[in-house]
């Protein structure tokens, strides 16, 4: 292949690399070594992750830990541009501003669309094992470009924006990656195996109704666990979802499958495990209260939560 999902990492891992290294230099936190030290092993495993024996990595991981429940990891103060600039950046570039983040979310889409199976010279174009992952990743390095050139910006510039953005953000930036790898561990642990077990032991013989309620609940109370709803999904699709929903009411696998993670993602809406959904907005918007974005979300999360127990026990109920 010509655009693999290691080369993305790779190119992640080099941008951190950057970030790591302007910490080191930067004297004005107190902390520059172990902040700078945490980035840097964050940077290896991006970069390297293929090639490093898990053990290795697992230490690397163990390192970063401890740097974040040592108080290492520290927040360098950044020199903001006057009002005064910002203001006349803003009336200058006006709507383009926002041209560089509504070109990812296009340029990820047609290229997931119409890039896949593309091949040139036999090989290729995009990694056919994660098109769409390679698609964003070749969209964001794009709109990168597309944002230095627009404001007449510099690599440079650009990786000392990044390094903000990666302070802002602190220790949760690992969790996607921690958390994605939960939902296979729990299923080898037997996890899956349990639940069953506990669900046959605890809701009524062929009683549809609590098997819908138990299995949206426990998608939803997983995923606060997890702070991912596809960690969830594995463990609630063995212990209640293919044993019961699908094998004993026939029920549809994929409206199951939708449904559960729209359950699911009401957990997000609740957990400050979702860092990348919860905690990072509150820490970019300067929120006094880090959980603010939470307490807010947590009606609605409930009312759609109620909602998709109903539609999902209507629609197996109904065999649709």
């Amino acid at each position: 292949m010509i655009f693999s999902v290691e080369m993305i990492y790779v190119l992640m891992g080099i941008i951190v690399l950057g970030c790591s290294l302007y910490i080191f230099t930067d004297r004005t936190n107190s902390r520059r070594l172990t902040t700078g030290s945490f980035y840097l092993i964050y940077s290896i495993t991006l970069m390297f992750g293929k090639i490093i024996p898990p053990f290795y990595i697992g230490l690397m991981v163990i390192i970063m830990v401890l740097i974040i429940a040592g108080g290492g990891l520290k927040k360098s103060e950044h020199v903001e541009e006057s009002i005064t600039v910002k203001e006349e950046r803003r009336k200058r570039l006006g709507g383009r501003l926002f041209l560089p983040a509504i070109l990812i979310p296009i340029l990820t889409l047609a290229g997931s669309k119409l890039l896949d199976g593309v091949k040139i010279g036999g090989k290729a174009l995009l990694d056919p094992s994660n098109v769409t992952m390679v698609a964003l990743g070749l969209a964001c390095l794009t709109a990168i470009i597309f944002a230095m050139v627009m404001t007449r910006g510099t690599p440079t510039g650009a990786v000392k924006e990044s390094r903000r953005l990666l302070e802002s953000i602190g220790w949760a930036v690992l969790l996607p990656q921690l958390l994605a790898t939960l939902g296979t561990i729990y299923t080898n642990a037997g996890v899956g195996t349990v639940v069953s077990k506990a669900v046959t032991a605890i809701i009524p013989e062929g009683s549809l109704f609590w098997v819908v309620v138990i299995f949206c609940l426990g998608m939803a109370i997983f995923t606060m666990i997890m702070g991912n709803a596809f960690a969830a999904f594995p463990v609630m699709a063995a212990g209640i979802a293919i044993p019961f929903l699908i094998n004993q009411f026939d029920a549809n696998p994929n409206h199951i499958a939708a449904i559960s993670m729209f359950a699911g993602y009401c957990g997000t809406l609740m957990t400050p495990m979702a860092a990348n959904f919860n905690i990072v907005p509150a820490a970019l918007l300067d929120l006094k209260d880090k959980n603010h974005v939470i307490k807010v979300q947590v009606p609605t999360a409930l009312a759609v939560l109620a909602f998709n127990i109903v539609l999902m026990y209507l629609l197996v109920s109904l065999g649709v």
